[in-house]
């Protein structure tokens, strides 16, 4: 399993695939290819048989008679067909015996690819006897044009052409007799190596089960022991052990392990030296990464990647994973307190992705920044509590799916950031006690940290900037925020 953690997620599921991929796809091939075979040599077999063994049946009494008749009634060869008389009750034919002769040739060379030796020299010998017949046959021709010489057409019609149809015709029975031989031994053969055939197939399926189930297991191992190894480490800093965590993977596990070192060591230095710091602003800063960034968090995101690996969703832990690394690196954000809108942008996206994995049925999202205002820089972590808000006060106590939209925008020197839900909403009293909080006034309910966003906005920008709501009862929240249009960090 330790050769599996040098691997990302996607290339282990890579692996997983072609563990069953390449051996499925040789064993197709493998019976195909067979099966063509097969096929092939059966159907040319039986092509062969079929062309054939008309010929076998009417060539010898069709050619016999034609010259008989010719021979007796004097008749040309070239329009023995015009003579011939129908009225005769005669299962024979009387037509051209060259036609007869050629239509026989052309037989034979459509036996190329006949089956083994014997079949092919036995067409050899027919093609050989054809042409003696054929110069047979202009023989008789030419001494009937000639006048008399009946009785040496009779004598070469007894001892040649019957002799030599008579060697054709054996030659054809022979020819099909050699074919059907060929014909049982591909069927012998076929049944032969069709238990053979199954008999490898279900050996290659048995292998694959057993190496998909073992790969599957230890792919699922690698993903699972260093997430479980993290939700420990998770639970240390939730009881304030802030020890960095030592879990080997070289995957997305290590990012998101390095993420959290780095996370909890930010932590770290921010508690030991809010001790020593009288800044108002130092202040509200940690109490909001407290209130966001709490261990509590990223275990529950752990559990759920947890659930679904478990689960075999390999693309949503992937998809899963990788949100919740981009989700830390921007909350860290190399200890800036500015970052670009883009970047907040990024953060909070990452943020409801990791959610909507959460609450897939209950939550959508829609974010509308406008590109115009990306480069401008923002207070790290101003817009994520809102989205939280919306999504637990708003959402979640609400009944069925509902909608967060994020939109940006600029109005004059100020930038706007609106995040509104059509969630449960708030009545005028819960309104009220809600800017009382932003005022000082008030110091429980609703929308921890809130107060904290607001009070950052004010100290670092103005008191002309910050935070205010609007809300409806049963129709949702709406929460803006003002800043001003800088560039670069103050």
């Amino acid at each position: 399993m330790r050769c599996l953690k040098k691997f990302s997620l996607s290339h282990r599921m890579g692996m997983l695939t072609g563990v069953i991929m390449v051996p499925l796809t040789a064993l197709v091939l493998y019976l195909l290819i067979n099966l063509i075979s097969f096929s092939s040599a059966y159907n040319q077999s039986v092509k062969n048989i079929t062309d054939i063994k008309d010929y076998s049946l009417s060539f010898k009494t069709d050619l016999d008679y034609s010259m008989y008749r010719a021979i007796v009634q004097n008749l040309s060869l070239e329009h023995i067909d015009t003579y011939a008389d129908n009225s005769i009750a005669d299962s024979a034919k009387v037509r051209n015996p060259y036609r007869i002769i050629q239509e026989m040739r052309e037989a034979v060379q459509r036996q190329e690819n006949a089956s083994g030796k014997e079949s092919a020299e036995l067409m050899r010998r027919i093609n050989k006897s054809l042409g003696w017949l054929e110069k047979v046959v202009q023989k008789i021709e030419n001494n009937i044009c000639e006048g008399g010489h009946y009785g040496e057409n009779i004598e070469l019609l007894d001892k040649d052409i019957r002799s030599s149809t008579l060697l054709i015709q054996d030659n054809l029975q022979e020819y099909i007799y050699h074919e059907a031989v060929n014909l049982e031994n591909i069927r012998a053969e076929l049944q032969s190596h069709s238990k053979s055939t199954v008999i490898l197939s279900t050996v290659i399926l048995v292998v694959i089960v057993m190496l998909t189930l073992s790969m599957t297991r230890m792919i699922t191992r690698s993903v699972t022991q260093p997430i479980r190894e993290l939700c420990t480490a998770t639970r240390k800093v939730a009881k304030g052990n802030f020890a960095p965590a030592k879990i080997e993977s070289g995957d997305e596990i290590q990012v998101l392990t390095e993420s959290f070192n780095e996370m909890t060591a930010e932590i770290r230095y921010l508690i030991e030296n809010i001790k020593i710091e009288q800044w108002n602003l130092r202040d509200t800063e940690l109490k909001l990464l407290q209130a966001q960034i709490t261990p509590h968090f990223l275990y529950n995101t752990l559990d759920a990647i947890v659930w679904m690996a478990e689960g075999g969703q390999n693309r949503e832990v992937v998809s899963m994973v990788t949100a919740l690394s981009e989700f830390f690196r921007t909350t860290l954000s190399e200890g800036k307190d500015y970052i670009t809108i883009r970047e907040e942008e990024s953060h909070i996206r990452s943020y409801l992705r990791i959610q909507e994995f959460r609450y897939a049925d209950i939550l959508e999202y829609e974010i509308d920044i406008a590109p115009s205002l990306y480069e401008y820089t923002i207070l790290k972590l101003t817009l994520q509590p809102f989205v939280e808000n919306a999504l637990y006060h708003g959402i979640k106590n609400k009944r069925g799916k509902g909608k967060i939209v994020v939109l940006g925008y600029e109005k004059e020197d100020k930038i706007y950031f609106e995040v509104s839900d059509d969630g449960i909403g708030m009545d005028d009293e819960e309104l009220a006690r809600l800017r009382g909080k932003l005022d000082g006034k008030a110091v429980h309910g609703r929308g921890f940290g809130l107060e904290n966003v607001h009070e950052r906005i004010r100290l670092n920008y103005g008191k002309e900037y910050g935070v205010s709501f609007r809300s409806r009862k049963g129709e949702g929240t709406t929460v803006i925020v003002c800043i001003p249009k800088k560039l670069g960090a103050n």
